[in-house]
């Protein structure tokens, strides 16, 4: 019984951590927002642009559950803060796509490098096979948090 104990103990604090590293992530991300003028939302939005771009709003919208509406105000202040471009698709001239713009990038680095660095200093006590399991694990609560959503009456 004290294993089945010890376990709930430990699951329970896994549950925890995440909760706080999500609330300190959150802030830290409120605060480089803020620095940088864009709302919580407009920073999601710009990574994902980022990462995943160049994207159609609809394609953006989908990603991020925004509505339409909303998203178009998002990219209206990103578009003019210098953070991305709209552009015609080549594809079909009448689509629009989106792209992130590089000539702001290293303000938003720069305000990202002591948590990058935190984050290298972390990782650095940790074998590659613990790396894997922790990437594993980070990786499966994204899907669960996907499937969450999907889920989500």
């Amino acid at each position: 019984m004290a294993d089945v104990t010890s376990r709930r103990r430990l699951v329970a604090g896994v549950k925890e951590s995440l909760r706080l590293a999500r609330n300190q992530l959150s802030v830290f991300s409120r605060q480089v927002g803020t620095r940088l003028e864009l709302k919580d939302a407009d920073l999601d939005c710009l990574d994902l642009i980022d990462r995943a771009g160049p994207l159609s709003p609809t394609a953006l919208a989908r990603l991020t559950g925004v509505h339409p509406a909303t998203l178009t105000g998002i990219l209206d202040r990103l578009e003019r803060g210098g953070w991305i471009a709209r552009e015609r698709a080549e594809h079909d001239r009448r689509a629009v796509q989106i792209r992130s713009l590089r000539d702001r990038q290293g303000e938003l680095y720069g305000l990202l490098a002591g948590m990058n660095r935190s984050i290298e200093e972390i990782c650095a006590g940790y074998s590659d096979a613990e790396l894997a399991v922790v990437a594993d694990f980070l990786r499966r609560t994204t899907e669960a948090g996907e499937t969450a959503v999907r889920d989500l009456p």
